[in-house]
């Protein structure tokens, strides 16, 4: 449609045609012209009132169809398809858009499935990538792994189980009283004990006993947790069923998986969580301040505010050991982890660690052109006790420049100047850069040419 008008040329001549009519015949039915009728099945006039009421008395055609389809739909996956850097700087005008998929709906059907078809081809690579990294262990997914690519593949929100905790939260407040005396009003009794276990359960007493070393959000986090199993177990399960997992243990990690997706989402619920995170701009130390919660916590919702009607700013979050190892990773972005091995050495959560408390920033760009803010700090853990371990982890939050205007964090950064943007990858082996000085192994696409009279940072030149 356009400015109120409906061009359904491309519906007209389908009609036409399945009614095994010529166009001199169908125009003698509608009332028209061959002329006019040639206009409107090229969309070179809109299909007039009068025309509308012809097909409905001639043909019985519900008048609604002609406005209906899927027209704005191909319109909004076009341009989202060809904000792909792939197709660089400027994409077509809307107006070029509409023409298209109104007069050759079909080719830009095809279109978009030339694109997908490319973006599964980047998916398969980290696959193949991901398979390497396995090192022959099969080819069948960990229970693990099979969970976490439940969450990946869901963006990291699982809506039932969102809404429930909100609304949950809604109804006995937030904070740690809160929700021991939700506890209480189960007749679980919450103690503190000195133990290695965050938390551990006594059926029999009824008793739930927390980790006296861990922090409050750790302590109201494990509360949660626990409630979500009283209170939700027939809604989590319900969840697992229609996830299908391929194994027993695979449901099992799935379910203390979705218990503390529930505890996460009730000491932070979507509505008051959105609404705090726009106003403090995310600022993450004052929305942890305000819901009791720590800056890893913060971050990882940060990254499941993807329900639909009131997203918000698509994240990435990921944790890294000190070996570069990802132990956790959630995208709502374009940007895909390495699912095994380290992450890009470029990428600055690895320094993190050199910079204990403070937080870094870093403007970065992908092989395939996107180009993303990304927020880095320490979040390693003490262990409690003299000689106890402490557990070593960095984490990054990031999303794509366009968003970094709703960071507090990017306020002095200079977005537009190209030289600011560090490149970094995703795994070197399907990493398209020629020229890292810090690539580990070869690409998988791309052949290497060696030379024994010469020697640059690499062995070997791609």
């Amino acid at each position: 449609m356009r400015a109120g008008k409906v061009y359904a040329g491309v519906k007209l001549r389908e009609m036409r045609q399945r009614l095994e009519l010529t166009q001199k015949a169908f125009a003698t039915r509608l009332g028209v012209s061959l002329p006019y009728l040639n206009q409107m099945e090229n969309n070179n006039r809109p299909v007039s009132s009068r025309v509308v009421l012809a097909l409905a008395r001639e043909f019985g055609l519900d008048v609604t169809e002609l406005a209906a389809g899927d027209s704005e739909r191909v319109i909004t996956d076009l341009r989202e398809a060809l904000a792909d850097p792939v197709f660089g700087d400027t994409p077509p005008a809307l107006s070029d858009l509409r023409l298209t998929a109104a007069n050759a709906p079909r080719m830009a059907h095809a279109f978009l499935m030339l694109h997908r078809a490319y973006r599964q081809a980047q998916e398969r690579l980290i696959t193949l990538d991901a398979a390497l990294g396995r090192q022959g262990s099969g080819a069948a997914p960990s229970p693990w792994e099979e969970v976490r690519d439940f969450f990946h593949y869901c963006d990291n929100y699982v809506d039932a189980i969102d809404r429930a905790a909100e609304d949950f939260a809604g109804r006995i407040g937030l904070g740690t009283d809160a929700a021991r005396a939700a506890l209480q009003a189960l007749g679980v009794r919450v103690s503190l004990h000195h133990g290695p276990d965050l938390r551990r359960y006594e059926p029999r007493s009824r008793t739930l006993m927390l980790s006296a070393a861990s922090p409050p959000e750790t302590q109201l986090f494990q509360m949660l947790h626990h409630t979500a199993q009283e209170t939700h177990g027939d809604l989590i399960e319900a969840v697992l069923r229609e996830a299908r997992f391929g194994s027993d243990e695979a449901r099992d990690i799935a379910r203390v998986g979705l218990a503390n997706y529930f505890a996460g989402a009730a000491m932070m619920p979507y509505g008051p969580f959105l609404a705090a995170a726009r106003s403090t701009r995310h600022d993450l130390e004052r929305l942890a301040e305000r819901f009791g919660a720590s800056i890893e916590q913060v971050a990882h919702r940060l990254s499941t505010l993807q329900r639909p009607g009131a997203r918000g700013v698509p994240f990435f979050f990921v944790r890294v050991d000190q070996a570069g190892t990802i132990t956790k990773r959630h995208s709502a972005t374009r940007l895909q982890f390495a699912r095994f091995g380290g992450a890009c050495p470029l990428w600055n959560v690895h320094q993190a660690f050199e910079t204990p408390g403070r937080f870094l920033r870093q403007l970065a760009e992908t092989p395939d052109g996107v180009r993303y803010f990304c927020l880095a700090r320490d979040i390693s853990k003490p262990g409690g006790a003299w000689r106890a371990p402490v557990r070593r982890f960095a984490m990054g939050l990031g999303c794509e420049v366009v968003h970094a205007g709703a960071l507090v964090y990017a306020d002095d950064l200079d977005l537009g100047r190209d030289a600011a943007y560090q490149p970094i990858g995703i795994s070197c082996r399907i990493c398209e850069r020629a020229d890292c000085h810090q690539r580990a192994v070869p690409p998988l696409e791309g052949r290497m040419r060696i030379d024994p009279q010469a020697r640059g940072l690499l062995p070997y030149r791609i």
